[in-house]
């Protein structure tokens, strides 16, 4: 897809009440290859966005009341800012204020270069504010915006440590090393029983009178027996 392609999928919305200023604008929004919309009030914008201004229009006119009034996906909305009944301002405070359009980017027009006014409407939420008249380089700051908002979210993956299984061919660690029964002629034997074992063993050799046991272990988990004066009677 090129570029031109990408910009042609992106839907502004321009509202002025001067055909002039509103006609400049189309124009230059479709040489910068946006789909246009204009509308002479902020009131058909906000029926085109799905609102209504109840205060400014009279229930009785057709362009209020007419059941065949769609709405339209709007990515971008540029208005002028000094508009009877209805300011670029109060449009944008609309705007901000409904749960459905407050991520659409709005964009305030005006050829008065008053401060105060230019920063209320920034702080309130205007992502950016043009003097009149404007010209095909403002069209290019618009593309940040325009992409800042098509792109979708990406939800953030939640990373999930998997339960730790027990390998069947590794073999658990043994928390400490069995002691072992070093007698005398030479025979060793695993101690799992303590001292009753030990015992049963030497009886079992039928060690000679004087026969010297001693009971060996690992530094680390019991330190060294040696008895001496170990004797088992026959």
């Amino acid at each position: 897809m090129t570029v031109v392609d990408a910009e042609s999928r992106f839907h502004v919305l321009a509202v002025d009440d001067s055909i002039v200023d509103r006609k400049l604008i189309e124009m230059l929004l479709k040489n910068s290859s946006y789909q246009v919309t204009t509308v002479d009030s902020g009131s058909k914008a906000l029926e085109l966005l799905g609102l209504r201004d109840n205060d400014a229009e009279d229930a009785s006119s057709p362009s209020s009341s007419s059941p065949d009034q769609q709405e339209i996906d709007v990515n971008l909305i540029i208005t002028d800012y000094c508009m009877p009944g209805m300011t670029g301002y109060d449009l944008l405070k609309r705007v901000k204020g409904s749960s459905s359009l407050k991520d659409i980017p709005v964009v305030i027009m005006s050829s008065e270069n008053v401060p105060a006014r230019i920063s209320r409407c920034l702080e309130d939420g205007a992502e950016e504010f043009f003097l009149k008249p404007v010209k095909l380089a403002d069209m290019k700051k618009l593309k940040s915006h325009l992409l800042k908002r098509k792109q979708p979210k990406k939800p953030q993956a939640q990373a999930v440590e998997p339960e730790q299984q027990l390998d069947p061919h590794t073999q658990p660690e043994e928390s400490a090393a069995e002691p072992v029964v070093a007698v005398s002629n030479g025979t060793a034997v695993g101690d799992c029983n303590g001292g009753t074992k030990r015992k049963a063993v030497a009886m079992e050799q039928q060690p000679e009178e004087g026969l010297t046991v001693t009971v060996t272990a690992p530094e680390s988990t019991k330190p060294r027996l040696s008895t001496s004066s170990l004797t088992v009677e026959t």
